[in-house]
């Protein structure tokens, strides 16, 4: 079997398309057109890329991923060189094949969620259904659905995507109906589905989101038995990019010498300015006669005590 032919096989296998897969070998040899198997084979070829393209398509536009947070876009030489050999590694999509999570921690502005998006869309352009959400958001529709008695339904939704991505986990603090949904979302996609997950809140902080310590501790252990934690202790971008800006400006508040008003030049040491002299020749005849006067006042006083 030639390698024209087993690519044919292969790709109407794909296709589903079993009986075109069997029978174009056979079919165009005794057609004498034997040679125009490989033709064959590119022209299936480049279906297989419109496919995977109009797929990749798809899955970005139910995604919800931002699209401007991509791995082109974001400054990886910024992250220790441990971050970035464990995100490299991740975008190879083996986590998934043992439905690990990803934790993300760190200090706002350090770039978690440009990371995790990052890695969403590198996952996505593999083919991996991935769905980005702020986490106070999927909360509040899935407390929605479970007051409509469609919590089940939901999840069955979120149970398509490959990764579920859930942004700023406790950073919006959540009622005890909210930790309920939000636990029993951890629980389901347990050893099934991936969360990557980013927070501020290390797990020590943990009990400020579930607020019932066995809950808690609950969450913890299924989160973290299969999982894979990103420290982001780095400086926060946008205090960096605020503090570049205001360095950059600081050139333009000084006027320049063209615009710098004319300075009166310097008087030689000694000499008055003459607009000043009537001014100080006046002070010192008022405080010439000021003296006079206290004297005077001085010796009468004085004649008075002497008497």
């Amino acid at each position: 079997m030639s390698t024209a032919t087993g690519r044919i096989r292969e790709l109407c296998h794909r296709f589903h398309l079993p009986t075109v897969g069997a029978e174009a070998e056979p079919r165009f040899v005794a057609a004498g057109q034997a040679t125009a198997l490989p033709t064959l084979a590119e022209v299936l070829e480049l279906e297989a890329e419109d496919r995977r393209q109009r797929r990749i398509t798809r899955l970005r536009y139910a995604s919800k991923l931002p699209p401007g947070k991509t791995a082109a876009t974001f400054d990886a030489m910024r992250l220790p060189p441990k971050l970035q050999h464990q995100l490299g590694e991740l975008a190879g999509g083996a986590f998934l094949e043992h439905s690990s999570n990803v934790l993300a921690f760190g200090l706002p502005g350090t770039g978690k969620t440009h990371a995790v998006c990052a890695l969403g869309h590198r996952l996505l352009e593999a083919g991996h259904a991935v769905y980005f959400t702020p986490a106070y958001r999927l909360v509040q529709e899935l407390l929605a659905a479970k007051r409509d008695l469609a919590l089940p339904r939901a999840l069955r939704k979120l149970d398509q995507f490959e990764v579920l991505i859930l942004d700023d986990l406790g950073y919006v603090q959540q009622d005890t109906a909210e930790a309920d949904v939000l636990f029993t979302l951890l629980a389901e996609r347990y050893e099934r589905r991936s969360l990557v997950v980013t927070s501020n809140l290390v797990f020590s902080q943990w009990d400020q989101i579930f607020r019932n310590p066995m809950a808690t501790a609950a969450a913890i252990d299924r989160i973290v038995h299969h999982s894979v934690i990103l420290e982001f202790d780095v400086p926060s971008y946008r205090t960096e990019a605020a503090k570049r800006r205001t360095d950059r400006s600081l050139p333009e508040t000084q006027p320049s010498a063209a615009k710098r008003p004319m300075s009166r030049p310097a008087e030689p040491v000694g000499t008055k300015s003459p607009d000043l002299v009537g001014l100080n020749q006046t002070s010192e005849s008022k405080t010439s006669l000021k003296a006079g006067e206290d004297q005077e006042g001085e010796e009468i006083v004085a004649g008075r005590w002497q008497e």
